[in-house]
């Protein structure tokens, strides 16, 4: 298993806090050698992933016709210059990564499809439910056709959180701090620059 031991985090409340807080989850599906990835938000409920994917998607034929999906959840990542650490080191990155593998299976109930977007977007909404994904909204009725859903049994959990954690203690803070700074920045960054 690679990052090394000190780098793996399978603590399953560690892996289930990443997924909540950056649900855009890599799906990855296969069939006859031919891989599939979507890139959909996934709701964690009960030891379950929850999601939504349009019925033209072409990854829905995979579904179906599939049994097992690998997931991948990104958490914050960034470059780590050695001008941070208190010590000499080389130039690495940090970052947060959960794997998962799960049995998918599509879910054809319109009813349970209706109340579990509403039940995502409340969660999203969190914690200022500035919107309200209401029952009775026309548009939601409209589009029910076009929305497929489906629910994933997690049957395998691996994190790697490799985030220098082989290192001095204010070196490991160091790392902390400028993973924080690094990611706030890039996203001011990269905004300017394409806004």
């Amino acid at each position: 298993m690679y990052p090394p031991q000190q780098h793996q985090d399978n603590t399953k409340d560690h892996l289930i806090e990443v997924i909540k807080t950056y649900p855009l989850a890599t799906v990855i599906s296969v069939q006859n050698n031919e891989p599939l990835i979507t890139h959909l938000p996934l709701i964690y409920e009960d030891g379950k992933l929850i999601g939504h994917i349009d019925c033209h998607n072409p990854q829905v034929e995979h579904f179906k016709n599939t049994k097992i999906v690998n997931l991948i959840f990104s958490g914050p990542e960034c470059y780590i210059s050695p001008s941070i650490y208190s010590t000499t080191q080389l130039p690495t990155w940090n970052y947060i990564k959960v794997h998962l593998k799960g049995r998918i299976k599509i879910n054809p109930d319109k009813k349970a499809l209706k109340q579990s977007l509403i039940a995502m977007t409340d969660f999203l909404e969190a914690p200022e439910h500035r919107y309200i994904l209401e029952a009775d909204n026309p548009r939601l009725d409209k589009n029910l056709d076009y929305i497929v859903m489906f629910e994933i049994d997690i049957t395998h959990w691996e994190g790697k959180f490799k985030l220098s954690q082989d290192k001095k203690p204010t070196d490991i803070e160091a790392a902390r701090t400028e993973l924080i700074r690094a990611n706030q920045s890039s996203i001011v960054s990269f905004l300017n620059k394409i806004f």
